[in-house]
């Protein structure tokens, strides 16, 4: 016979335990600064030998590795506002460095406040614009200071001048502030933290700390850095290699404006010594600034499962694009190759994600902030274009997901001289548009727009189509487009890139200069 009280305590364990299961987690979303696969030692590339990244590699062995997740724009903002809303770079309105994100178009912290989170952002925030939507906010003004950093505070008076400075590098700056965040949070809600680095973005200044770290070690190189025949078009090349000295920052001698041989090694030393020297140099200060990353995450791990926050916190690590270390003998990002627009992606959450698990399945960073919410226990907004992957994270099916990922790189041969471009990504190909024309009219750009210098100099840039069949070349060395044996699949890419361009609100409708030249080369 069960007594009156203990019955009642069993109805009370009863109705208490589906509640706890429920219970939302906090969720923390750590970004990098360019920090690429290559360079995340559970990705295995060339770089995992040299055990970069101990303490990502272990939060990947505690949780669940993606290996298909990309940019729809490679460059820094654009990437960050498609995080943030949820949506591709012409339906947000960023689609180059310029942009900017309104406080009401910061959907992601919105809608997780309106779920009973507490939220904030400590780090690069890159958006122009005050994060107001965040409860609280420590960001760095602008692309920020890699030693001694100026932090715009919430708690520090309006926008923009609401500044403190910290001692020491960005990255042991931004844990230790992020640590005290958390020490003072609200307790009575779950917590939306969005922790962002800095580094490793150029020009790769790390700690002293780390002046040892690799010194004595070689660091593998890529073969395309020296030798790469059947790569690119008369677009990213030039007809017999014409465009090689002035399309996309170089690692070797071969851009001459823009080249790593030049910032990193002696005048006296060029051609192949050179490029090996300069590869090394920009991969090993590189890796010293990813190091601290990785060690100020020990840090942070260490914290959370001290206070007993390590089992119901969703834990999500990636870069906010990914980067180019010397393959096809190019630096910086965006470009579609996959280097450039791959990022890591690891997600962590014991209550759910299987250990040590992976997935392949085609995301895009327009997935990140609907998967956020699903997790939060709340429904994805009609207005975001991304979907959530949370099933899959539960080692569950997809059902109604994208064959094919959409990119476009806006700016045209600005900064690292690369041309404005766009294509689809499917599991096997990838099909590239390469349109020789910035989006923005001539009065906008001609004090800056590098394409004049290249005319002053007997250059033009052509519009060009490049094919990569990604399961033969994985390392994107042989285009095929004018290869008669992938006619029908050009066809059928063709016809679905302009589907996702029209369904994504992706299309040139406003710019008919683009257009134009779309339909005169559609067919090439």
């Amino acid at each position: 016979m069960i007594r009156p009280y203990l019955a009642f305590l069993f109805l009370l364990i009863a109705s208490v335990s589906p509640a706890q299961d429920k219970k939302q987690p906090n969720i923390i979303y750590i970004m990098s600064d360019d920090h690429t696969t290559q360079a995340v030692g559970v990705y295995g590339g060339r770089l995992a030998t040299l055990n970069p990244t101990p303490n990502l590699d272990y939060l990947a062995g505690q949780g669940m590795r993606f290996d298909r997740v990309f940019a729809t724009n490679s460059i820094c903002t654009p990437s960050r506002a498609t995080i943030m809303t949820g949506q591709y770079p012409q339906t947000n309105g960023v689609l180059d460095l310029d942009g900017e994100l309104a406080p009401a178009n910061q959907y992601l912290p919105q809608e997780l406040s309106k779920l009973g989170y507490s939220t904030a952002i400590i780090g690069k925030w890159h958006l122009k614009q005050e994060p107001a939507a965040f409860d609280y906010y420590e960001v760095l003004d602008s692309q920020g200071e890699y030693f001694d950093p100026y932090l715009m505070t919430k708690t520090n008076g309006a926008w923009p001048n609401n500044k403190i400075q910290y001692e020491g590098h960005s990255s042991d700056v931004i844990t230790d502030r992020t640590l005290a965040y958390l020490q003072q949070r609200d307790k009575t809600k779950p917590f939306f933290l969005m922790h962002h680095y800095k580094a490793p973005h150029d020009m790769f200044e790390y700690a002293p700390r780390y002046e040892e770290y690799l010194e004595d070690v070689e660091i593998p190189e890529p073969a395309s850095l020296y030798s790469q025949p059947y790569y690119g078009s008369d677009a990213t090349v030039g007809n017999l290699g014409k465009l090689k000295p002035v399309i996309g920052t170089s690692v070797s001698d071969r851009h001459i404006l823009r080249n790593y041989v030049e910032t990193f090694v002696n005048d006296t030393v060029r051609g192949l010594e050179g490029t090996h020297l300069a590869y090394q140099e920009y991969l090993k200060k590189y890796l010293r600034c990813v190091k601290g990353v990785d060690d100020n995450l020990g840090r942070l791990f260490d914290y959370l499962k001290a206070e007993g926050l390590w089992e119901n916190t969703v834990i999500i690590y990636t870069g906010d694009q990914g980067m180019m270390l010397g393959e096809h003998d190019l630096m910086d990002k965006r470009w579609m190759l996959e280097e450039s627009m791959r990022m890591p992606f690891i997600v962590h959450y014991p209550k759910l994600v299987k250990a040590n698990s992976s997935s392949k399945l085609l995301i895009n960073n327009t997935d990140f902030a609907p998967t956020m919410i699903s997790l939060a226990g709340g429904e994805v907004p009609s207005y975001m274009q991304g979907k959530s992957f949370a099933n899959t994270l539960a080692g569950k099916t997809e059902t109604d997901w994208r064959e094919a990922t959409y990119y476009r790189y806006w700016m045209h041969m600005i900064h690292h001289w690369v041309p404005a471009h766009f294509g689809i990504r499917t599991d096997r190909y990838k099909l590239i548009f390469y349109y020789a024309k910035h989006y923005l009219p001539e009065s906008d750009w001609k004090n800056f727009y590098w394409e004049g210098q290249l005319r002053s100099l007997g250059y033009d840039t052509p519009v060009a189509w490049e094919l990569y069949d990604l399961e033969n070349d994985p390392n994107e060395l042989h285009n095929r487009y004018n290869d008669p044996a992938y006619k029908e699949i050009v066809a059928k890419l063709k016809a679905d890139l302009l589907a996702e361009r029209k369904a994504l609100n992706e299309t040139d409708a406003k710019y008919p200069e683009i257009q134009k030249v779309i339909d005169e080369h559609w067919e090439d």
